[in-house]
């Protein structure tokens, strides 16, 4: 993950349309929300909760600098408020500000102390800030509340990834695909999992699987592909893994670089088998070539 990160609880409820608000249909921010801020004093704390809202609005299209002013007036005026604080949090979290975003889940978690999605938000905070542990212990907590969170269990399976609890990892995942069966990335970290632990057959099956259930959605399980094409690779059919990896890298070609990968929770063992591959002369320009800028955040679900 992020990682794709992650695709995490919060990137993916990241409008603060948490359930804090409803979030209005996607069309031109600029059209939504005016660059002036005008205050009226006479009601301080609906004015804050306006403009937190359209913080998180201006976030759902990464209008990150105009989200950031109105996220942190919002808290200026209203800061015993756990929806601003969790606006800020979600904003800062999106930016990778992670100290910052910790510290504003925190005070909105002290101020409302019974709603998972901050649980699951501070926790995907303290994932992305590698502290794995208090990463496991705040979405468990948030669990307590909310146990239908398939968000919630696949940033718990890859806290445990990444502290090498492999087995933990996988209940976790397998509890993704008990809610949502064509959740495709917990079936591809399953595979990521496997790889690192020698199952090198057993990875593949789970990769083919990710790229049936990711079939239908825009980057086709790019990842999957790429991991199964290296592994195809790997194990001798160098044909096949070439032409299922030039696939994947035509789909995302952010897949072709390893810092990428590396976010986005490949192994050791994984991370060197790509190497390999993609040293190979027609991947190696295929990404050269490319145009599509290729930034630190991750392409998961």
């Amino acid at each position: 993950m992020n990682y794709r990160l992650p695709l995490t609880a919060a990137l993916a409820t990241l409008s603060y349309g948490f359930a804090l608000f409803n979030v209005i249909p996607s069309v031109n921010a600029q059209a939504l929300i005016p660059h002036t801020i005008k205050l009226n004093f006479g009601n301080v704390e609906a004015q804050a909760l306006a403009l937190a809202r359209d913080a998180a609005q201006l976030a759902q299209f990464q209008q990150y600098e105009l989200a950031l002013s109105r996220a942190l007036l919002a808290v200026q005026l209203l800061p015993q408020s756990y929806q601003t604080q969790a606006v800020l949090g979600s904003i800062y979290l999106r930016t990778e500000e992670y100290p910052k975003a910790i510290a504003s889940f925190s005070n909105a978690l002290n101020l409302k102390k019974d709603n998972a999605s901050i649980f699951f938000s501070l926790g995907a905070a303290y994932l992305r800030n590698n502290n794995y542990q208090l990463a496991i212990d705040k979405i468990k907590q948030g669990l307590v509340l909310a146990p239908k969170s398939p968000t919630a269990f696949f940033d718990l399976g890859n806290a445990y990834f990444l502290l090498k609890r492999y087995d933990e990892a996988i209940a976790e995942y397998n509890n993704v695909l008990k809610l949502e069966n064509k959740f495709w990335a917990a079936t591809n970290n399953i595979g990521l999992v496997e790889y690192e632990r020698g199952n090198v057959d057993t990875a593949i099956k789970k990769w083919e699987e990710a790229i049936r259930q990711g079939e239908t959605i825009e980057d086709r399980a790019a990842e999957a592909r790429l991991a199964l094409g290296t592994a195809f690779y790997i194990k001798g059919d160098r044909s096949k893994g070439i032409e299922m990896a030039e696939e994947a890298l035509k789909i995302d070609v952010r897949y072709g670089k390893l810092a990428f990968l590396k976010e986005n929770l490949w192994g050791d063992k994984l991370l060197a088998d790509a190497k390999t591959i993609l040293a190979t002369p027609t991947l190696k320009m295929l990404v050269e070539q490319s145009n599509i800028p290729l930034t630190k955040t991750p392409a998961r679900p």
